[in-house]
């Protein structure tokens, strides 16, 4: 499989986490292989990047894309790296990047249900192995559960209509497609004039975030990840929504194993986000471990 995936903010990734030839870094989203190709370029033969993803497809697509660099890739959730790295025997990282945006690869596949077009089963699973599928979700529970997922995970204003339209139509036919998914929640929430985002996005990110415990984990990596660095070593996460960013900042801020090296998050350049448009609300923050 060819890669679509354009990494967000490289340049400003490879400065910030101040990536040096020769480091042992690790890529806990592994995605198209864009960010962990640079990391791994930047190492170079003396270095090693560790790279990980739940998704199997990710994992695949790697050992083509990425052949012949210093690179070890690990099917896991980014939450469990403790884990992966004592398997490996290593005490500790000098980097870590996290990339919380959905791969340009990941929407392109028709059969994963990312996609507001797609005629393939409403999944959103990061491993399809895993989990319950959206589409589950949807044919199981009550109006109010719905709406809390929608109007918690998505920040979507108008999540009771939805989960009462979505109760509404089961009643008469499954919801098994995610565009059939899309086109309820257009029919529920009215296009802003002049707005590009399209409807549907809030509540799709709602049900991805709620099958894959999306938030559940980045809270375990923010605890657990000082103990993975080394001294000084630096932790990056790009974030794509305020759910994530918020949780970021306040660990930045608060954990006194932190010492911040952004104080206000990192934004891509008017040029790249003419480019490459996924990348618009991208938020990087970086820190260090203190002491």
């Amino acid at each position: 499989m060819t890669t679509v995936h354009v990494p967000v903010l490289a340049a400003e990734t490879l400065e910030l986490l101040d990536i040096q030839p020769g480091a042992t870094v690790v890529d806990g989203t592994l995605g198209g292989g864009g960010h962990t190709r640079l990391l791994a370029e930047r190492v170079g033969s003396a270095g090693q990047v560790i790279s990980t993803d739940r998704d199997p497809a990710a994992v695949a697509a790697a050992a083509n894309s990425l052949a012949g660099l210093p690179l070890m890739v690990v099917q896991s959730n980014f939450c469990e790296l403790p884990s992966v790295l004592q398997q490996l025997e290593l005490p500790g990282v000098d980097a870590i990047l996290l990339d919380l945006g959905l791969s340009s690869d990941q929407l392109s596949d028709a059969e994963r249900g990312f996609s507001f077009d797609s005629e393939g089963d409403f999944d959103l699973r990061f491993d399809p192995e895993q989990g319950e599928p959206a589409w589950s979700l949807l044919g199981r529970l009550r109006a109010e559960e719905l709406a809390d997922i929608i109007y918690q995970y998505g920040e979507e204003r108008l999540s009771r209509r939805i989960a009462r339209k979505i109760v509404e139509v089961r009643r008469q036919r499954s919801l098994r497609t995610a565009a059939e998914v899309a086109d309820l929640v257009r029919s529920c929430v009215p296009r802003s004039r002049g707005h590009k985002i399209d409807p549907a996005t809030r509540t799709f990110q709602a049900f991805r975030i709620a099958v894959n415990s999306e938030l559940e984990s980045l809270e375990i990596a923010l605890r657990k990840f000082p103990d993975c660095l080394n001294p000084g070593g630096r932790l990056g996460i790009i974030s794509f929504h305020s759910l994530e960013d918020r949780r970021v900042k306040h660990a930045f801020r608060d954990d006194p194993r932190w010492e911040r090296v952004t104080r206000k998050p990192v934004r891509p350049t008017e040029e790249e986000q003419r480019i490459n448009p996924r990348s618009r609300s991208a938020r990087f923050r970086v820190a260090k471990r203190a002491g």
